[in-house]
Order: structure tokens, then sequence, then C-alpha cells
């Protein structure tokens, strides 16, 4: 095992020998005789473990572990101490060090101790890796598509990331609002803090009750011991709530009253527990019905609703799709060791005519499908679902009868096509046929369009 070791120590002679010990087992080792000479090396060299004496010349060992712990986080402390003072050791480990043994009685135990310290060490930096490639998975610069819709979308994100504000993601079943959601959460102050997703529909009233706001040994049946809900465990950090319109009105006024005061009484306590959270969330519904019908709190609506995203459908931006594609394409062929390298034509020009109703997720399940399918080294119809090959079938055979029929029959077909695609969005639609507004609703009238 290896790894830089720093001894702080005013005896001279005790040091060289601990660091003879040391050296001979791999550990690349640092010498200092008091904290200000500590203070250099540490601030010089990447120091994994601090073995330092408790009283030194200009300070104290045991507060100094205080000051490594909180500007070296990633760098642990053990203490050596004289006399095995039990109170010295207790502020020791409350200052944030990894351990503590006593001089010359305890020296055969400083190789395990310190090997167990690098084994902590290494652990902290891995954690680290893990953290940072998912920040960078869940940044606004790893969201695929060049959409127009899709940029708005990002900016109007980017522009109420670093705020507290309340975020209401709106957009159908597998758009990615989760990824919307991490995406603000990690653009924000709160980004080394905790995310915590949760979607109300996969939950009956009382145990989502019990999962939000958490629950107090005794309160019900087989509540054997205190429980900390996700309100809770995302203290300081960012609380998603996926498919908000399928909360229970019941619970609604309990999320009201987080957003207005930060507090929450968990089931079974008396008294209220606060909390620093901001509130992302989700839903494919429209909220503003499930107001008109009873089934959710006018007042709640407008807390979450202060600052709202609509994410487009698959079927909005298809311009996205080969982008789209050939990222989970890279992705399934690299986790299943595949030759795959790109996808043919008439493989992309089947997703193009595609109707995703399942948009993102839809593309995701259908790439993995053909990647595990094929045997070549580009994705083809072949390995498509039948129905998208029957699909793009029935269009071919409406185009060709259309062949025969004059000008303006295809143009109709073609307007009607598009808005179609904007569902009835008008100012789309003539956006996208590069018309004037005023000529569109002409074309409607004349062709007798919908």
């Amino acid at each position: 095992m290896s790894g830089n070791i720093l001894l702080i120590d005013d005896e001279e002679k005790l040091r060289g020998l601990l660091k003879r010990i040391i050296s001979l087992e791999g550990f690349t080792v640092f010498e200092a005789a008091d904290l200000k000479s500590a203070g250099k090396v540490l601030e010089r060299e990447s120091i994994d473990v601090v073995l330092s004496d408790v009283k030194l010349p200009d300070g104290s060992g045991v507060s100094y572990a205080a000051i490594i712990h909180s500007k070296y986080p990633g760098t642990e402390v053990i203490l050596l101490t004289a006399y095995g003072n039990i109170a010295d050791g207790v502020q020791a480990m409350k200052n944030g060090a990894f351990d503590y043994i006593t001089k010359g009685d305890d020296n055969e135990k400083i190789l395990p101790l310190l090997s167990r310290a690098i084994e902590q060490v290494q652990l902290k930096k891995r954690v680290a890796q893990l953290e940072k490639q998912v920040g960078k998975r869940y940044s606004f610069e790893n969201i695929i598509g060049s959409s127009a819709r899709i940029k708005d979308a990002i900016t109007l994100s980017k522009k109420v990331a670093p705020t507290d504000a309340t975020v209401l993601l709106l957009g159908e079943t597998g758009t990615g609002k989760e990824v919307f959601a991490q995406a603000i959460h990690n653009g924000s102050k709160r980004a080394g803090q905790p995310f915590m997703p949760l979607n109300c529909s996969a939950f009956p009233k009382d145990l989502l009750e019990s999962e939000l706001f958490g629950h107090k040994a005794g309160a019900f049946t087989n509540a054997v011991k205190d429980k900390k809900g996700l309100i809770e465990e995302a203290h300081n950090g960012t609380l998603f709530l996926d498919e908000i319109g399928e909360m229970h009105i019941d619970l609604q006024s309990k999320l009201l009253r987080v957003l207005e005061t930060n507090e929450f009484i968990k089931i079974g306590d008396t008294k209220p527990t606060r909390v620093n959270v901001r509130i992302i969330a989700a839903t494919n519904r429209s909220l503003q019905q499930e107001v008109d019908t009873g089934r959710f709190r006018e007042d709640l609506y407008y807390r979450l609703n202060v600052f709202t995203i609509t994410l487009p459908s698959l079927d909005e931006r298809k311009e996205d799709i080969p982008a789209l594609a050939s990222h989970y394409l890279h992705l399934f062929a690299a986790k299943t060791n595949s030759r795959l390298t790109g996808m043919s034509a008439d493989f992309l020009q089947h997703l193009q005519y595609h109707s995703w109703k399942g948009n993102i997720r839809e593309l995701k399940n259908i790439i993995e499908r053909a990647v595990i399918l094929s045997e070549a080294t580009e994705l083809t119809t072949d390995n498509l679902p039948l129905e998208f090959q029957q699909t793009l079938s029935a269009s071919d055979n409406q185009s060709t009868t259309l062949s025969a029929f004059s000008l303006a029959s295809m143009e109709k077909l073609h307007i009607q096509r598009v808005l179609n695609h904007t569902r009835g969005n008008k100012t789309e639609a003539a956006r996208l046929l590069n018309i004037g507004l005023t000529t569109l609703y002409r074309k409607i009238e004349e062709y007798h369009l919908s």
C-alpha cells in the first residue's frame, strides 16, 4: 500500500524512528516539528494521512485536527497522545480525527491504523470521483438536442437554477423531467447537497406520507423506530416530486406548509421539524384542470407554479431524433461490447416517421432492443419492432396513391401532417412550413383542415 504521510512531532528521535517504520511499508513520509512547518507541507504536498502529536510547541494537535478536517477534507488525522488522555481522545474524534493512540505502548498499532486510514482516503476519492461523474452526467451540457423547443427549455432552466425558486416542470411522460430537475439542482448553490427524487404515483397515501414526512417510533403498527422522511433527508438540498398531480389532497396541505413555513410534523410527532429544502415538482397532467375538478389544492398550485418550464414531446422535436438515437446506440453498444458503429438511412427514417407516445424513454428502449438484436456493424430496419415497419409502409402507400393526384392534394396532405406534428399550434406550423400565418389560415379554410 502507498500514500503520503505527514509526521508532526517535536521529538526528533521519535520522529525518525516512526519515519523508518512507516517508510519500510512503502509510504512516502514527510516530517514537521511544529504546526507552522506542518501547514507549509500540507499546502505544498498532497497528504493522505497526518500522524500528529497532541502537544506541540505552537499549539494542540487536537485543535489542529479540526483545521485539517475543514481545510483538507480528503486527509485523515491520527493523533499520538503521551498519556492516553480520554478527554483528548474524545475531543479528537469530535474534531474529525480518524483515531488516536498512545505513544510507545501502541506502536504496533500504527501500521494497521495507517492502512485503514489510507483505505478511508481512497474511498473518499472514489466517492468524490463518482459524484463528479454524476454531476457531469446531469449537467445542462449533457442534455441532447438542438431544436428550438429544447433550447428554450434549457435556457429557462439555466436562469432559474442559481435561485431557490420552486420550479414546476410540465411535459408528457418520458420527456426527461427528472434529467432537467437534476441539472437544475447541479446548477444551483445546493449542488453538493442531497438530491432526493420521489414519484408520488408509486405509493398509496399512507405510505407516501411516511416516505415524505417520516414518522416517530410507535406512530403505527411496525413503526419500531424513528424514520426520517425524504423532506428531512433533502435538508439543504433539493426534493424532486415527480407526478405531483397524483398526490392525495390530504397530503397536499402538509406539503403546502413546508413551502410556506419550512416546517412539517412527522407522523406521531407533536413538534415541528424545520428544514431548508428547495422543491422541484413535475407532472404530465394539467394542474389547472385538477384544481377545477377539486382534486388539487388551488393554494398549493400557485405555490408550485412560481417558475414553470414546459418540456417538449419527442414528436415536437423530431429533428433531435438522430442525435438522441446515436447517443443511445453508442451507450448500449459499449455496455454490450457490440461492434455497432451507426444506423442505416432506412432505420433512421423509420424513427422519424414513428409517433413517439412514450417520448425519449420509448426511443431509448427501442435502441437498446435494436442493439441487442443486431449482429451487424449498423442498425437496420430488421432490428425494429414490426409496428415501426407497418407505420412507414402505410405512409409510403398513401404517398404513392397521392402521387397521381394534383399538387393541391399533396399540399393539403403536407399541411395536415405539419398541423398534426404541432398539435394544432398554427404559429409553429407556419414557422415550419416557412409561410405567413395569414397564408396558413387561408390554406386551412381552403382545404377544410382541422
